[in-house]
């Protein structure tokens, strides 16, 4: 008996430590660490990376269905504006996407090295290249808006009557690929907490903003979807001013104080050489969503709008899971620079492993109730019965994209951002876009052939992935 009450109180201790213990780490994630993740225990250094990247991607996807759901309250049309829109800017996410890959694999992997000061001049051509790609699409973006809503199949009404949307977000794409770059500044440091802190600010901003300008509350005028737009440039515009000043007075591991001001050709090429391959991948990607939405168009404003509010609500789902996947990717990076390959492999595993967990339980609240999750944002029981249909189907493939997302990043990581490339040209270009078009032109499936089309093409990515990773080439790749 006496034996049993030792033990018992024995537990609960041990329990109490853990407890505390895992506050600690949760505190130290949130506020910012500035432990050598090379060294410290690999769990360690995944939960205190992991932890802001999910948070701040949390932040992200709230915002995601916080935007489209405001909006949805001014009708169809202009929920299908912002799915057109949207699409046409993934190009433009691409290319931030593929220089934020870039920036994380050359400054991760000079962290991992021991060479900050490197670091912060990787990090300052990131910005120079940025900002110089950014004012290039800028102008025939916002020039050339109604042509390019034309072109996707967007109607009359949306082309003469909601244009200003996407002309203020071609305009405003600067802040978009400065947002993306410096968080990938930070991140590649293993400054997860500034990144996620950055990006709560930016959200939390369009989120306040969007019901002011597109309702006209208060004071504000009533800008329709324009204020959405508007919303969402302040809010990245804000953000990327608080990212600058950080970086300039270095309160993080990378400093641009004191930093030589011009372009250096040389580590442009560099980057422009690495940030190729994500930004090949990123567009292969995003050019199968165009033609997705393209597809789609062929069933009407209703089938646009009710694919484009279930796609934001898996968006919701899919931006922490991200959050993890950047995870394995800084390790993968700074662990190749410390030279410890196999540390960097056996992170990619436990990343995956705790994303599989996290997306297959997740995705049976949407099999199960996709009608409910849908109904937040509409009650046309026609947008309703469409996204409830891509909600079910496409969540049957979350599992496999769990695995499938924390390999592309651990190859992106290591710099080896071509291997992605050719696994999206295959699953996308070649599987995807031919396989939605004959499902839904073809066979009568109408939209669901598309909705078939994607869990297809993901799994197919997913395998793929697998076998190049299992290859161990990427161990070998300099950058």
């Amino acid at each position: 008996m006496a034996k049993n009450y030792i033990s018992l109180n024995y537990n609960k201790d041990d329990q109490s430590i853990s407890l505390k213990s895992f506050w600690n780490a949760l505190k130290e994630a949130i506020a910012g660490s500035d432990r050598d993740f090379t060294q410290i225990p690999l769990n360690k250094a995944i939960f205190l990376l992991a932890i802001p990247m999910v948070l701040e991607m949390i932040m992200e996807s709230v915002f995601a269905v916080v935007d489209i759901f405001f909006v949805s309250r001014l009708g169809a049309e202009a929920v299908a504006t912002v799915g057109i829109t949207e699409s046409i800017l993934t190009l433009i996410y691409a290319i931030a996407f593929g220089f934020a890959m870039g920036t994380t694999a050359l400054v991760s992997r000079r962290i991992g090295e021991k060479r900050n000061k490197e670091a912060s001049n990787e990090g300052l051509q990131a910005i120079i290249t940025g900002v110089i790609v950014s004012l290039m699409i800028a102008v025939p973006g916002m020039v050339f808006a109604k042509d390019l809503l034309r072109l996707m199949g967007a109607s009359d009404v949306i082309v003469n009557e909601h244009s200003g949307y996407p002309i203020i977000m071609f305009g405003g794409n600067i802040v978009i690929m400065l947002l993306f770059i410096n968080n990938a500044i930070f991140r590649g440091a293993g400054d997860a907490s500034i990144a996620m802190r950055v990006l709560w600010l930016a959200n939390g901003l369009n989120i306040i903003l969007d019901p002011l300008l597109i309702f006209g509350i208060g004071p504000f005028p009533e800008m329709g979807v324009k204020g959405a737009a508007v919303a969402t440039n302040i809010g990245r515009g804000v953000a990327v001013v608080y990212q600058l000043y950080i970086l300039f007075n270095g309160s993080s591991r990378i400093s641009l104080k004191g930093l030589d001001l011009k372009i250096r050709w040389k580590k442009i090429m560099n980057l422009v050489n690495i940030s190729l391959g994500g930004i090949g991948q990123m567009i292969i990607a995003t050019t199968s969503w165009v033609f997705m939405v393209r597809v789609i168009s062929h069933f009407g404003s209703e089938a646009i709008a009710g694919y484009t509010i279930a796609i934001r609500i898996i968006i919701f789902l899919i931006l922490p899971s991200w959050g993890l996947s950047n995870a394995a990717s800084t390790l993968v990076g700074q662990n190749l620079g410390a030279d410890r390959p196999d540390r960097a492999e056996q992170s990619v595993w436990r990343v995956a492993r705790i994303n599989m967990v996290f997306l297959g339980v997740l995705s049976l609240l949407f099999i199960l109730l996709p009608e409910f999750f849908i109904g937040f944002f509409t009650s046309d029981m026609a947008l309703i019965s469409i996204g409830a249909d891509c909600l079910r189907i496409v969540s049957f493939g979350f599992i496999f994209y769990g695995l499938g997302m924390v390999l592309v990043q651990a190859f992106n990581g290591s710099g080896d951002t071509r291997t992605p490339t050719k696994v999206n040209a295959i699953a996308f270009w070649l599987i995807e876009i031919p396989l939605a078009y004959f499902l839904a032109l073809q066979t009568g499936l109408h939209e669901h052939g598309v909705f078939y089309a994607i869990i297809i093409a993901e799994t197919c990515m997913t395998l793929l992935s697998w076998y190049f990773f299992s290859k161990g080439t990427w161990k070998l790749q300099k950058v």
